[in-house]
């Protein structure tokens, strides 16, 4: 049953229902064979614990996410920035570097409905890397899962650093084959919020199954304090239809509605926003009850308008900074009325 069926059909009819429901039935991790070449293709075709579009059915049923299965939990991933760690280069510069390895890894993305992902440091979105402007980084990557992979940064960088297929093999860059790894090092420029993704063929697949994350600038001085959180919009085909089935905000479906972001009334709010989504050509961000100030990618540190709504394609990002002037619980979601009901929706409650 495709996500439009599923909606006529009432299985998520309405704001209130607080989780999408079990995927049955779900065939086991371990199932079938198949080639990566395959497998490139089509997801489905590698034989790796997805239900085909013959097993697909309606969600039944209620339930939980097991987020100690998946090793992560939205709540946490929230807040989660990954600094790394730094060292002092000869005369002074910081030298900061993280190792990140790409795993496959099978995952919850609603109560029941498991899929079989491909990630960076065995989560998605993928560790939330920070640094500061200006610095001199260095990401270890190691290939440890069983198809060819890459780290594409949005930023400023040489060819050679750009985890592009076919550029960089001379040197070691390039594709990376499973087994292999490599050292990606450039500056820290421009400051903003930018991301990261893989970048090999088929390049919806990669992006679809999980290898993405948030990648951070701040200004050589800062900004002004805040409480700070990082929200990668993504969605996942689990019935391999080239449509998506559940939309989320950092990956689990409805989980900032079960569990709603507490903030403190009055004081600065600041998000760095992401649009990860694939098979959708758009995606957008509104917020209920109050406005925020927009800062497309973070690259300017005055705000282009005052609003409560955005609209990104995909792999734009930008900074939304807001203060809550009054107690309550406020909504927040995907303004495609669609996406909202399939997992995209949340509350910050303020107090």
């Amino acid at each position: 049953m495709n996500r439009r069926r599923l909606l006529a059909g009432g299985a998520l009819a309405g704001m209130a229902l607080p989780v999408l429901h079990e995927l049955v039935p779900h065939e086991g991790l371990h199932g079938g064979g198949g080639s990566a070449e395959a497998s490139e293709q089509h997801p489905a075709s590698a034989g790796e614990g997805h239900a085909s579009h013959a097993d697909h059915a309606a969600f039944a049923g209620s339930g939980t996410v097991d987020h100690s299965f998946n090793g992560f939990d939205p709540a946490e991933l929230l807040r989660s920035f990954d600094w790394g760690r730094t060292r002092r280069l000869p005369g002074g510069r910081v030298l900061r570097e993280w190792d990140v390895v790409a795993q496959d890894k099978e995952i919850e993305v609603a109560p029941g409905v498991h899929y079989a992902a491909w990630t960076y440091n065995g989560r998605v979105p993928g560790p939330t890397l920070r640094c500061r402007e200006g610095e001199r980084l260095r990401i270890r990557f190691v290939n440890a899962s069983s198809h060819p992979h890459t780290m594409h940064f949005h930023g400023v960088h040489s060819a050679f650093m750009d985890g592009m297929p076919g550029i960089g093999e001379s040197r070691g860059g390039g594709q990376i084959e499973p087994g292999e790894s490599f050292d990606y090092e450039f500056d820290a420029e421009p400051f903003g919020m930018h991301l990261y993704h893989c970048h090999v063929a088929p390049l919806a697949a990669h992006i679809a199954k999980g290898l993405y994350g948030a990648f951070i600038i701040d200004p050589k001085d800062g900004r002004a304090d805040a409480d700070e959180m990082v929200m990668v919009m993504n969605a996942f085909d689990t019935n391999f239809d080239f449509g998506n089935e559940v939309y989320a905000v950092n990956t689990v479906g409805f989980a900032y509605q079960d569990q709603p972001i507490r903030i403190r009334r009055n004081e600065l709010v600041r998000i760095y926003l992401a649009n990860l989504v694939e098979y959708d050509p758009v995606n957008s961000f509104h917020l209920h009850g109050n406005f925020f100030h927009h800062y497309p990618t973070g690259t300017s540190l005055e705000p282009t308008e005052f609003t409560d709504i955005v609209v990104q394609g995909q792999a734009q990002r930008c900074i939304l900074e807001m203060r809550f002037p009054k107690p309550g619980r406020y909504m927040f979601h995907g303004h495609k009325t669609e996406f909202a009901e399939l997992g995209w929706t949340g509350f910050f409650e303020v107090s």
